[in-house]
């Protein structure tokens, strides 16, 4: 396996609290590795000891076979970083910002202008490549950051937050050059939006307090933190009367109510064992309550669900453990 990535035991510490604590993980060459965390996980404290702007503390890591602290040259010429908040120059147009990088990461000067004019094209810059970064949206500035990242042709991209302040469009854009680009890059991405990791990366990383929690792909991660069946129900009648007759389903352990706008229906995730399916008997006893059974279908954990239980395990009000919420819920 070639792996463009290789973490084992990183660590990084100011003082006496460590930000970061025995990382191993590996990155595969040409993979979209979703990086996620809570605010201050230590999610940008690890992208930075992988691009070498902060050396660890103890530990090891690669990229692209190089260490990041004894040949941090090596690991910049191979990496493409774009931070959360982009340090741009903002007296500078646009297409003189990129060229102004090329010649900073030493790409050969007859390659330049090609480069810099098929970057603009491929991150959708071409109607303001004439512009001061200062005049500027903020989804540009965020395009043109991209593009920096983007300069040198990169093996590894690490990628912060890469869609902040873009609106649905220009997100969808982004997400899809980031498919496009995992063909000759292999891309470390942190991002708030749950949703876009799951239609992107192939693996995921979930980081909380300094410490990796899970890594997996976001199918497996589901079928190991799944403790019950649930179903998903929406019916047309009064909560607690519908509640009654869910509740009287034998194997139902929690039914959990949902918001749901739609005036005169509810909508309810049942949970049971996972020893025995419920969907016959439980469509059955809302029909034959005199309820209209709107929609019937298995759910199962979202991203969401995962990040939080893995995020929030130990804190009893958080649990997604049935056993541990029937009390509250049922």
């Amino acid at each position: 396996m070639s792996y463009e990535i290789e973490v084992v035991g990183l660590t990084k510490s100011f003082g006496q609290r460590n930000v970061v604590e025995d990382l191993h993980f590996t990155v595969n060459s040409g993979e979209i590795m979703g990086f996620l965390g809570p605010n201050g996980a230590g999610k940008t404290s690890t992208m930075r000891m992988l691009t070498s702007y902060w050396p660890p503390s103890s530990g090891k890591a690669k990229v692209g076979g190089f260490d990041v602290f004894e040949q941090s040259m090596e690991v910049r010429r191979r990496v493409g970083y774009l931070p959360e908040h982009v340090p741009l120059y903002h007296d500078m147009e646009v297409t003189e910002y990129l060229t102004f990088v090329a010649k900073a990461k030493q790409v050969a000067g007859r390659y330049q202008s090609g480069m810099v004019d098929a970057l603009i094209e491929r991150t959708g810059l071409a109607e303001v490549r004439r512009q001061p970064i200062a005049t500027l949206s903020k989804g540009y500035r965020q395009r043109v950051g991209l593009a920096q990242a983007l300069v040198n042709n990169p093996k590894v991209l690490i990628l912060d937050e890469p869609t902040t302040g873009l609106d649905p469009a220009q997100i969808i854009e982004i997400r899809q050059l980031i498919k496009e680009l995992s063909l000759g890059h292999t891309i470390l991405l942190s991002t708030h939006i749950l949703p876009e990791v799951e239609m992107v990366c192939d693996r995921v990383i979930i980081i909380n307090r300094g410490q990796i929690v899970a890594i997996d792909t976001v199918e497996n991660l589901t079928r190991e933190l799944t403790k019950t069946q649930m179903t998903s129900v929406v019916v047309a009648g009064p909560a607690d009367q519908v509640k009654v007759a869910i509740r009287s389903v034998p194997g139902v352990l929690v039914t959990e109510q949902h918001k749901w706008d739609k005036p005169g229906q509810v909508h309810f995730i049942v949970h049971a064992n996972l020893s025995h399916d419920i969907r016959g008997d439980l469509a059955k006893a809302i029909v034959m309550a005199g309820f209209p059974l709107l929609e019937l279908t298995a759910h199962t954990m979202s991203l969401e669900d995962i990040f939080l239980e893995l995020t929030t395990r130990g804190r009893k009000s958080s649990s997604t453990d049935p056993a541990a919420r029937a009390g509250r819920l049922n």
